[in-house]
Order: structure tokens, then C-alpha cells, then sequence
């Protein structure tokens, strides 16, 4: 029990908790969004329960952590909705690789938030990792290696298979703006200080190493942030709103519900320039600074 009375429940070893007495359709005392955010940075990713939001209210609750990005910065924002990604299985919008949000970019997402709208009765369910608890794991000699390594992250490759030609145009619109970005394999957390992986999916290349031996490298760092103990799975009822850290996490949405709908809304927090354990920033290799999307933090 918190101080100011909602009840945390851990449901992983190393990642999730469900957040118990607190109702996200009122306004929140910032007490209780300051314990909400300690709460994030232990358990990396929080599930609040019938919550029922809509799009304001979800954008209200996103807001307390910081300055909300634009939905997304190539794909269109739900209608009228500048700052909501509407997640639509029944429109191809399957993210059904491991990924971190938005990482192409030089200053992706703080957090994410993730609203059930319509939900599958089986499948469609959100597996969420902890990259930092996967940093632990590494043994001395590669973890050695992973805080000296650099990745080029981007949105120029085959993200999401097309399913059909709504789904092929989706990809044609995700990478209608390409961009790709340096960032270190090993990322410091600005709130903590703790180390954590930031690979993932958008993850293609490792700066000294040609395409072959990244994706052996790389599979083999994202192979301990996968490991079954680093992962949560959210089984979504209509109305839940779930919170995750997208500084040390990594996010999978498995493919396996057939043709059912499935439709959830995205909001997410501006972040800042991820900093390597040299101290290192983050920078662009092509594209831009997406401001549109995100003011770039020097």
C-alpha cells in the first residue's frame, strides 16, 4: 500500500505490477503521479484494470508524465486526434517483432500508453520485456562489449510483413519519411542511472561490423532480453490502460488471433537523447531531428 492508498500487485519476477485503487477518469494529485512514476521505474510496466478512458482522458493521464509527442512520426494519428496511434489488427497494424517505440528517431518516447478499445476473447495479447534485467544477465566479457557498441536504428526495413494491400500500404506509409539514427547498445537511464539494452527491432546494423555479423551480434543481445524471466504478458480486457518505461523495455504484440478485431489506442511521452555509458549522445545518420514529432533535446 502507497502512501497516498493505491495498492501495487507484482505480476512478473522481473517486470509488471497491476496499480489497484486508482481511477484514471478523475484528476490525479501529483503525490499520487509521483508514486505512480516510482512505481514505473521499478515494476517498467503498470496495468490499471477497467479503467474505460476515452481518448482525452488517456491523453490527460499520458500527459502527467510529460510533454505528449504527435501520434507517430510517419504513420497518421487517429482521426481528429493529433496525438493518438490507433492500433487496428483489422488495418494490418500487427507489431509482431520485438521493438522498443519509435527508436529510429533521435529522441524516442519516455512511455508509452496502450488503451484496450476491442479486444480478441483469445490471443491479442501484449508481451512486454525488461532490457534492463537483461543487461544483468549478460556475462562479464559481453557486457563489456555492449557498452562500448553503437547501433543504427531505422524504419527503412520489413518492420511488419503485409498481410494484404491495406497492410502494404500501411508499410509504404510507415517508411514514406526514412530515417536512421546512431544510438548506444547499452543506454544509462536518465531518472535512475540503471543500464539497460536498447536494441530491439529497428535495431539493424552495430557501427564497425557489416550486416551479417550485426545480426549475429545483435541476436545474441536480444536473445537475454527475450528470455521467459524478463517478460510479462498482458492479457487485454476492454478498458484497461497499461504504462510501460520505453527506456527499459521492449515490447511484442503476438500475431494470433486470426481475423478477429483487435483495437487499441497509443499515446506516448516525449523523451529525451539517449547517453551511453561513455556519456555519448545519441545522433542522426539520416533524416532529420522530427521535430514535428518530438522537440529534439539538444
Amino acid at each position: 500500500m502507497s502512501s497516498t492508498g493505491f495498492d501495487v500487485r507484482r505480476i512478473g519476477g522481473r517486470i509488471g505490477a497491476e496499480i489497484l485503487g486508482v481511477d484514471l477518469t478523475q484528476e490525479l494529485d501529483p503525490a499520487l503521479v509521483t508514486e505512480i512514476n516510482a512505481a514505473l521505474l521499478e515494476h517498467k510496466a503498470l496495468v490499471f484494470r477497467d479503467q474505460h478512458l476515452d481518448d482525452d482522458q488517456q491523453q490527460r493521464f499520458a500527459s502527467l508524465f510529460g510533454e505528449l509527442t504527435t501520434a507517430h512520426p510517419t504513420v497518421p494519428s487517429a482521426e481528429g486526434q493529433p496525438n493518438v496511434l490507433s492500433v487496428d489488427g483489422e488495418a494490418g497494424q500487427r507489431a509482431n517483432r520485438w521493438h522498443t517505440d519509435v527508436t529510429f528517431v533521435r529522441t524516442p518516447p519516455k512511455a508509452s500508453t496502450l488503451r484496450s478499445i476491442v479486444v480478441p476473447p483469445y490471443g491479442g495479447n501484449t508481451l512486454i520485456a525488461n532490457s534492463q534485467a537483461a543487461y544483468e544477465d549478460l556475462p562479464e566479457p559481453l557486457r563489456e562489449f555492449a557498452d562500448r557498441a553503437w547501433a543504427i536504428h531505422t524504419n527503412d526495413y520489413d518492420y511488419a510483413v503485409p498481410r494484404d494491400q491495406r497492410s502494404a500500404e500501411r508499410r509504404a506509409q510507415f517508411v514514406s519519411r526514412k530515417y536512421r539514427t546512431a544510438h548506444p547498445v547499452v543506454r544509462v537511464h536518465p531518472e535512475t542511472g540503471a543500464r539497460g539494452l536498447f536494441v530491439g527491432g529497428f535495431a539493424r546494423t552495430l557501427l564497425g561490423f557489416d550486416s551479417e555479423q550485426s545480426q549475429e551480434l545483435l541476436r545474441v543481445l536480444q536473445s537475454y532480453v527475450t528470455r521467459p524471466e524478463n517478460i510479462v504478458r498482458i492479457a487485454w480486457n476492454p478498458g484497461d490502460v497499461v504504462l510501460f518505461d520505453n527506456r527499459a523495455t521492449q515490447h511484442y504484440a503476438p500475431d494470433d488471433y486470426g481475423d478477429l478485431p483487435r483495437l487499441l489506442h497509443r499515446v506516448t511521452v516525449a523523451g529525451d537523447v539517449p547517453v551511453g555509458v561513455d556519456g555519448r549522445t545519441s545522433y542522426v545518420v539520416e533524416g532529420d531531428e522530427a521535430e514535428h514529432y518530438t522537440p529534439a533535446v539538444a
